[in-house]
Protein backbone atom coordinates (compact mmCIF):
# COMPACT_ATOMS: atom_id res chain seq x y z
CA UNK A 1 0.00 0.00 0.00
CA UNK A 2 1.13 3.38 -0.66
CA UNK A 3 0.91 5.34 2.21
CA UNK A 4 1.69 8.84 0.98
CA UNK A 5 -0.58 8.25 -1.76
CA UNK A 6 -3.52 7.38 0.78
CA UNK A 7 -2.75 10.23 3.11
CA UNK A 8 -3.02 12.52 -0.04
CA UNK A 9 -5.96 11.18 -1.20
CA UNK A 10 -7.85 11.67 2.75
CA UNK A 11 -6.41 15.14 2.50
CA UNK A 12 -8.26 16.03 -0.84
CA UNK A 13 -11.27 13.77 0.44
CA UNK A 14 -11.54 15.75 3.62
CA UNK A 15 -11.11 18.95 1.76
CA UNK A 16 -13.74 18.08 -0.38
CA UNK A 17 -15.75 17.06 2.57
CA UNK A 18 -15.89 20.53 4.28
CA UNK A 19 -16.96 21.71 1.06
CA UNK A 20 -19.98 19.95 0.62
CA UNK A 21 -20.81 20.76 4.46
CA UNK A 22 -20.93 24.45 4.05
CA UNK A 23 -24.43 23.46 2.91
CA UNK A 24 -25.25 19.97 3.71
CA UNK A 25 -25.37 18.68 7.32
CA UNK A 26 -22.79 15.47 8.15
CA UNK A 27 -24.56 12.65 10.58
CA UNK A 28 -22.20 11.25 12.71
CA UNK A 29 -22.19 8.64 15.74
CA UNK A 30 -21.18 10.63 18.92
CA UNK A 31 -19.46 13.33 20.58
CA UNK A 32 -15.64 12.43 19.92
CA UNK A 33 -16.99 12.26 16.10
CA UNK A 34 -17.57 15.94 15.83
CA UNK A 35 -14.39 16.97 17.58
CA UNK A 36 -12.50 14.69 15.31
CA UNK A 37 -14.27 16.88 12.36
CA UNK A 38 -13.59 19.85 13.96
CA UNK A 39 -9.81 19.17 14.40
CA UNK A 40 -10.12 18.08 10.63
CA UNK A 41 -11.15 22.15 10.11
CA UNK A 42 -14.75 20.68 9.25
CA UNK A 43 -16.44 23.62 10.12
CA UNK A 44 -20.29 23.67 9.09
CA UNK A 45 -23.49 21.43 10.81
CA UNK A 46 -22.56 18.15 12.67
CA UNK A 47 -25.26 16.24 14.16
CA UNK A 48 -24.58 13.14 16.22
CA UNK A 49 -26.74 10.53 16.48
CA UNK A 50 -26.66 9.80 19.97
CA UNK A 51 -28.76 12.61 21.43
CA UNK A 52 -30.76 10.84 23.61
CA UNK A 53 -33.64 9.94 21.22
CA UNK A 54 -34.95 6.70 19.59
CA UNK A 55 -33.24 6.51 16.04
CA UNK A 56 -36.57 6.60 14.05
CA UNK A 57 -37.52 10.03 15.87
CA UNK A 58 -34.18 10.81 15.60
CA UNK A 59 -34.77 10.19 11.34
CA UNK A 60 -37.84 11.82 11.58
CA UNK A 61 -36.35 14.77 12.79
CA UNK A 62 -34.05 15.08 10.08
CA UNK A 63 -36.34 14.61 7.42
CA UNK A 64 -38.38 17.34 8.55
CA UNK A 65 -34.94 19.68 8.81
CA UNK A 66 -33.11 18.42 6.04
CA UNK A 67 -33.15 17.59 2.25
CA UNK A 68 -29.77 16.14 1.92
CA UNK A 69 -27.21 14.31 4.73
CA UNK A 70 -23.79 13.35 4.48
CA UNK A 71 -24.20 9.83 6.77
CA UNK A 72 -20.62 9.58 8.51
CA UNK A 73 -20.79 6.82 10.70
CA UNK A 74 -17.81 4.56 12.05
CA UNK A 75 -16.82 2.22 9.24
CA UNK A 76 -16.84 -1.10 11.44
CA UNK A 77 -19.67 -3.24 11.81
CA UNK A 78 -22.10 -0.91 14.47
CA UNK A 79 -21.58 2.14 12.24
CA UNK A 80 -22.62 0.17 9.14
CA UNK A 81 -25.39 -0.93 10.68
CA UNK A 82 -26.45 2.75 11.51
CA UNK A 83 -25.66 3.73 7.92
CA UNK A 84 -28.26 1.02 6.66
CA UNK A 85 -30.76 2.03 9.55
CA UNK A 86 -30.55 5.91 8.62
CA UNK A 87 -30.56 5.17 5.00
CA UNK A 88 -33.51 3.27 5.22
CA UNK A 89 -35.48 5.32 6.90
CA UNK A 90 -34.55 8.15 5.18
CA UNK A 91 -35.85 6.65 2.19
CA UNK A 92 -37.72 8.78 0.17
CA UNK A 93 -37.38 11.88 1.96
CA UNK A 94 -33.50 13.04 2.65
CA UNK A 95 -30.78 12.37 0.04
CA UNK A 96 -28.54 9.80 2.01
CA UNK A 97 -24.36 10.57 1.17
CA UNK A 98 -22.15 7.85 2.14
CA UNK A 99 -19.59 8.62 -0.53
CA UNK A 100 -17.36 9.65 2.10
CA UNK A 101 -17.84 7.49 4.64
CA UNK A 102 -16.70 4.59 1.76
CA UNK A 103 -13.94 6.62 0.74
CA UNK A 104 -12.54 6.91 4.68
CA UNK A 105 -13.11 2.98 4.51
CA UNK A 106 -10.88 2.51 1.52
CA UNK A 107 -8.20 4.75 2.12
CA UNK A 108 -7.72 4.88 6.18
CA UNK A 109 -6.31 2.17 7.80
CA UNK A 110 -8.31 2.80 11.21
CA UNK A 111 -12.27 1.82 11.61
CA UNK A 112 -13.25 4.88 13.30
CA UNK A 113 -13.85 8.69 12.64
CA UNK A 114 -12.61 9.84 15.87
CA UNK A 115 -9.28 8.40 15.26
CA UNK A 116 -8.77 9.95 12.14
CA UNK A 117 -6.96 12.61 13.27
CA UNK A 118 -4.33 11.48 14.57
CA UNK A 119 -3.76 8.30 12.70
CA UNK A 120 -3.22 10.95 10.05
CA UNK A 121 -0.97 12.98 12.08
CA UNK A 122 1.35 9.58 12.73
CA UNK A 123 1.26 8.08 9.45
CA UNK A 124 1.96 12.05 8.20
CA UNK A 125 5.27 11.72 11.22
CA UNK A 126 6.14 8.48 10.09
CA UNK A 127 6.52 9.89 5.84
CA UNK A 128 8.02 13.13 6.99
CA UNK A 129 5.37 14.95 5.36
CA UNK A 130 4.63 17.44 8.12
Amino acid sequence: MDFKKSIEDLEKIIDELGEENRSIPIIVEGKKDIEALRKLDISGSIISVNAGIPLIDFCDKIAQEHTDIIILTDWDRKGGYLCRTIKRNLEGRVNCNTKYRELFAKNAMIRTLEGLPSWLETMKGKLNLI
